[in-house]
């Protein structure tokens, strides 16, 4: 006999998580939630918000170092690391604090501990077990080591990165994509010597060709070596630094960041004894359109099932997965058009597919760019050399996708992701009035441009 017994318990309280247990709780359901570590998950307390705090305090002493380029004369700014992390910790506390507050405001209980599908609807959490008509999995993802290398001592991961007690005087990132762009551009310019890994042929792999081309250029601007087409090797940890090889030659720093993946956290889940299949490839859980796992009652979101392991499409799945629960009619992600988001400098944001892969797809593909120069906000700001890029189809003006590398990208992808939901075109963008000066009247441009009448450029 269970001790309790719930409509729904949510393992894990992430961004996936917690989202879904407030929209179980706001849809009349008893809800609990069984976290392990801190209420949050990784995304608040390790990866995520501590990430995008480091980052602010580097985009700040980029702009007080800028200053001069504005009129404004301020002495050489120092760095007191201490600090940062004292507002990292703040920043960590007062939204994981939030969550807490949300949980208790819509009655949700919180289990501390790690949990195990115990079969028959329901989860054994230590020595007690819980009944749940629905049970929603959120537990998120863990590091995954390179080949040649394993975790420990001065070779660590993303999440380690950003909780660093002393500015480090030298690291290396093996990885060059969001999470380790994101790492190698904040330390790069808090004064850190970086040195930056990519296997593939370029920094951020899987975003459009000329939006990596720009990044990297940004990238590189800020001091930090970048290797390409590169693997790291013969990897050696000692007491106070690092050693390792590439292309022959031979490396050392303080610290060795791993940053090329991360895998499904589910081995304490009993996935197989409950029914819950899980792909052989990937090692990712089946799930339908609505979240539903193979095993009836149990719902599955975020990065331990197929799509892009981001924060925000998690907690839409979160939300999806409760509604199916509760029998409300849902309808399943189109993954491609979730906007995504890296906060390095430059500030890189897209949705939908690249030129490249419009191309292959078989589009009859247009192509609108514009530079951020092009419009005053750009000049005024000083940020000339952003570039917005829109891929369509040319038959009926369907948007395919959008790329932005810039500031403020990461808040202005949003139009065009809005524009796709809302079943318009760049025809569509291209009249739409925008207010000026901003840097939106660049997407506007460029919608133009891909429309065949680009007013400034």
């Amino acid at each position: 006999m269970a001790s309790s017994s719930f409509d729904t318990i949510v393992i894990g309280s992430g961004p996936g998580g917690y989202v879904a247990a407030i929209r179980a709780a706001q849809l009349g359901m008893k809800t609990a939630v069984v976290e392990k570590d801190t209420v949050g998950g990784r995304c608040l307390n390790y990866a995520c918000i501590p990430a995008k705090a480091v980052l602010r305090v580097a985009d700040v002493l980029s702009e007080v170092r800028e200053a001069g380029e504005f009129g404004i004369k301020v002495a050489d700014p120092e760095i007191d690391y201490g600090a940062v992390m004292q507002r990292r910790e703040k920043v960590i506390t007062t939204l994981t604090g939030g969550v807490s507050g949300l949980f208790k405001k819509n009655k949700i209980e919180l289990i501390e501990g790690e949990a195990r599908l115990a079969g028959s609807g329901t989860v054994a959490v230590g020595d007690q077990t819980y009944e749940a008509k629905h049970i929603v999995l959120a537990t998120g993802s863990v590091k995954k080591p390179i080949p040649g290398a394993s975790f420990g001592g001065r070779v660590i991961g993303t999440e380690e990165a950003w909780a660093l007690s002393e500015l480090p005087r030298r690291i290396a990132v093996v990885g060059a994509g969001a999470s380790g762009a994101e790492i190698a551009s904040a330390y790069a310019r808090l004064g850190t010597e970086v040195m930056l890994f990519e296997a593939l042929d370029r920094v951020l792999p899987t975003e459009d060709a000329d939006i990596s081309k720009l990044a990297e250029r940004g990238l590189k601007k800020q001091g930090m070596q970048i290797f390409t087409k590169t693997f790291v090797q013969d990897v050696e940890t000692g007491a106070d630094s690092v050693s390792f090889t590439y292309n022959g030659e031979k490396g050392e720093v303080d610290w060795l960041i791993i940053a090329a993946g991360r895998g499904p956290d589910v081995e304490a889940l009993g996935l197989a004894d409950a029914g819950v299949e899980v792909d052989e490839k990937t090692g990712l859980l089946k799930v339908d359109g609505a979240q539903r796992t193979t095993a009836s009652g149990i719902w599955a979101i975020g990065d331990i099932v197929p799509g892009p392991a981001l924060a925000h499409k998690a907690s839409d799945e979160g939300v999806i997965a409760v509604e199916d629960a509760a029998g409300l009619e849902t309808h399943p992600i189109s993954y491609p058009d979730i906007p995504r988001a890296t906060f390095c400098t430059p500030n890189v944001a897209s949705f939908g597919l690249t030129e490249e892969q419009a191309r292959d797809a078989g589009h009859d593909v247009v192509v609108g760019k514009v530079q951020y120069g092009a419009v005053g906000a750009g000049t005024v700001y000083g940020d000339r050399t952003g570039l917005v890029k829109i891929v369509g189809d040319r038959k009926y003006g369907e948007l395919l996708g959008g790329h932005i590398v810039g500031s403020k990208s990461t808040e202005m992808i949003q139009e065009l992701v809005n524009v796709k939901a809302l079943e318009g075109g760049y025809p569509e963008v291209a009249r739409m009035i925008h207010g000026h000066p901003t840097m939106s009247e660049a997407v506007m441009e460029a919608a133009r441009a891909a429309d065949g009448w680009l007013i400034h450029g």
